[in-house]
């Protein structure tokens, strides 16, 4: 069988932006004679998320994380159906997802490494499953409830930055539903803007491309801000950070703008930033989801309910073709995505 995949070309240095000359997509014959375990695996959808920057790097920075290997077949989040089966747990036709999914048309893996799925749990949205009812559902949802500390009736005011990617955009409206009176979120355009206060109910959103971050929160949060989930850092952070109550709680989940940078994760602050953390008494720690695996389960069930009920609601840019893998990671990088970036690869 004839399979297209894609490849790591080059590295973009690591203070480099990537381009989608670091891709190269490349034809191979794939064997149909499967081992005991394995099955063979039609792609339906593959995800492009941020932390895969760091994936291009030689080194990580992450020990939880492994580089892309030159030459070699890129992987992440996918979801498939399995076509020939020799693994007892999976049959023909069962839809299974992945972490370590190759971003390849079709392919052979192991069995016991895929995750068969429940079409009802997405209402047949099955690219749901790398987004809103998957990892990034997980990281929102998580988030929000170990490091966020919301309480309902609590007069909450909560910030998010990266507010109208894949996680910003569910965890605004998770703050909202677990109980703050006001979300306001940070993004890159006056479309996304529109798309959180209009499609995401945020109660008011700021394009910090063109207005002054800090006079607009001083604005839109008179009693200032409690929660802050942050997905870029830099000087967005920064400002937020200025604005915060004490005992205020930062969720540290992405640092998206200091991903092209030679820099230490999480990145460090100013002193003045670290002056106003410690005199405040305000927490910032480190989201790991992988740390939280043991609530996967009943979180996935949640988002799921939250999500079939229409209490949240879910954004995708979707780009269509493997061809387009590379084109539409250099894409999201740029924020050139509202809701969760998504590859279709095959219906």
């Amino acid at each position: 069988m004839q399979v297209q995949r894609v490849v790591l070309n080059s590295r973009p240095g690591k203070n480099g932006e990537p381009s989608p000359k670091n891709f190269r997509l490349e034809r191979i014959s794939l064997t149909a004679d499967l081992e005991d375990g394995q099955v063979l695996v039609r792609t339906l959808y593959l995800s492009v998320d941020p932390y895969m920057r760091c994936r291009m790097n030689e080194d990580t920075g992450a020990d939880y994380l492994t580089p892309w290997e030159l030459s070699e077949c890129v992987d992440g989040g996918g979801v498939g159906v399995v076509e020939a089966s020799r693994c007892s747990a999976l049959t023909d036709g069962d839809v299974v997802t992945s972490f370590n999914w190759p971003w390849q048309t079709h392919a052979v893996m192991i069995g016991d490494g895929l995750q068969k799925v429940d079409l009802q749990m997405v209402d047949g949205h099955l690219s749901y499953f790398l987004g809103a009812v998957g990892i990034t559902g997980l990281t929102a949802l998580l988030g929000v409830r170990e490091k966020g500390h919301v309480t309902k009736g609590a007069n909450q005011t909560m910030v998010v930055s990266g507010a109208a990617g894949a996680c910003g955009s569910l965890a605004g409206q998770i703050g909202r539903l677990d109980g703050c009176v006001r979300v306001v979120g940070i993004c890159g355009s006056e479309e996304k803007c529109k798309a959180l206060v209009e499609d995401l109910d945020f109660s008011a959103a700021v394009n910090y491309r063109v207005e002054d971050i800090s006079a607009r929160l001083q604005d839109i949060c008179p009693d200032g801000v409690d929660v802050y989930f942050d997905n870029v850092g830099g000087a967005v952070s920064e400002a937020v950070i200025e604005q915060m109550n004490k005992g205020g709680h930062v969720i540290l989940c992405g640092q998206i703008s200091q991903y092209n940078k030679d820099v230490p994760y999480p990145p460090p602050l100013s002193d003045k930033t670290q002056e106003i953390l410690q005199s405040r008494s305000i927490t910032r720690e480190r989201f790991m989801v992988l740390s939280y695996m043991s609530k996967a389960e009943a979180a996935l069930f949640e988002l799921s309910q939250l999500v079939k009920s229409a209490q949240i609601k879910v954004l995708e840019t979707v780009v269509n073709g493997i061809e387009n893998m590379g084109v539409a990671f250099c894409s999201m990088m740029r924020g050139g995505n509202i809701g969760k970036q998504i590859v279709k690869i095959s219906d």
